[in-house]
């Protein structure tokens, strides 16, 4: 069974279970870190798409904390944790305890396997073997255009199918185009103390992670993320010659907000200014009616496996050291 046939299986199953209960009306995504970035593009797609069902992106200790009160039997608790963070597990087991339905997105079984009533396997982005299609981000998506189809219909459901498919091929191209890009961006900004990264829309989860997973906490260098259309609103004013910017261009309706914010930029800036491209990386394969949900699955393996390995590289930081992580109680 592939990783589609059983997210189609899963949700019709759910959504018949609480048939006799008035059904589905919410969906929480929760996750600690990259699991809670990687689940922002099914939080974007039911944002725009959906209409029957509410939808709500938590961080693991935050749900824990402050349980949103609608929270019961009929709601979707996405649950998202590559070998079972300590907090992502306990937020299953609130989300449980207070009637919801819960679905866990994982790599390696643990305790969020099993406190879960259904589960889906993801392949780390983070492994060169991986299939980009079946990513947590993949997985996350695919569980909410499947919502979206079986309570109330995606006019694009069967053109959204076919693109998880294509975002492999279109990772490996993207892939080789970008070693030698990454080299000289790294180049450039490894003897600078902070990364500014830049996105908007479909693309700010993106940036978040690769702020930060790939930036701080694999390579300890300070990084801020900033959205394109919050730029001009105050953190316009940092801009010099020195400053060091990654924008991300994605493809899709915000897409103006970054040209905007990019002109501002090859104006004030240096050459620390750096663009990726949705379009050079291969989006605009992808047909228009549904690539703007699929950024995050092209960009997000693209940051951590080529950019970041290359600041690495420059810098000479092991991105598998960490300073306190699994080593001291926190």
């Amino acid at each position: 069974m592939t990783t589609k046939e059983q997210v189609r299986d899963i949700i019709s199953q759910i959504l018949e279970t609480k048939q006799e209960t008035g059904g589905i009306e919410r969906v929480v995504w929760i996750g600690a870190g990259g699991s809670n970035g990687g689940n922002y593009p099914a939080q974007y797609f039911m944002e725009h798409e959906a209409h029957a069902v509410a939808s709500a992106a938590y961080t693991s200790n935050e749900f824990v904390f402050a349980m949103p009160s609608y929270v019961g039997a009929r709601t979707l608790a996405v649950v998202v944790s590559m070998r079972g963070t300590a907090e992502t597990i306990e937020a299953a087991r609130v989300a449980k305890a207070h009637g919801a339905t819960t679905i866990a997105v994982y790599v390696d079984e643990s305790d969020l396997t099993e406190v879960c009533d259904y589960r889906v396997r993801y392949d780390s982005l983070a492994v060169d073997e991986s299939d980009m299609g079946i990513t947590n981000s993949a997985v996350v998506t695919m569980i909410a255009m499947e919502l979206v189809q079986q309570t109330e219909g995606y006019a694009h459901y069967e053109e959204a199918m076919a693109a998880f498919d294509l975002i492999d091929p279109i990772y490996r191209r993207a892939f080789d185009y970008c070693q030698p890009l990454a080299d000289t961006w790294a180049q450039r900004n490894a003897d600078r103390p902070t990364i500014n990264v830049m996105a908007s829309g479909p693309v700010f989860g993106a940036a978040y992670v690769f702020s930060i997973c790939n930036i701080q906490e694999m390579l300890q260098i300070d990084a801020v993320t900033t959205n394109s259309c919050d730029f001009f609103h105050g953190p316009f004013e940092i801009l010099d010659r020195r400053t060091s910017v990654f924008i991300l261009m994605g493809v899709g309706r915000c897409r103006p907000a970054d040209e905007r914010a990019l002109n501002f930029l090859e104006q004030y800036g240096g050459e620390r200014v750096y663009v990726l491209d949705g379009k050079e990386l291969g989006l605009n394969d992808l047909p228009d009616s549904v690539s703007e949900y699929f950024n995050h699955l092209i960009f997000s393996p693209i940051l951590n496996n080529v950019y970041m390995r290359a600041l690495s590289h420059v810098t000479h930081k092991d991105y598998m050291t960490r300073r306190y992580m699994w080593k001291v109680a926190y």
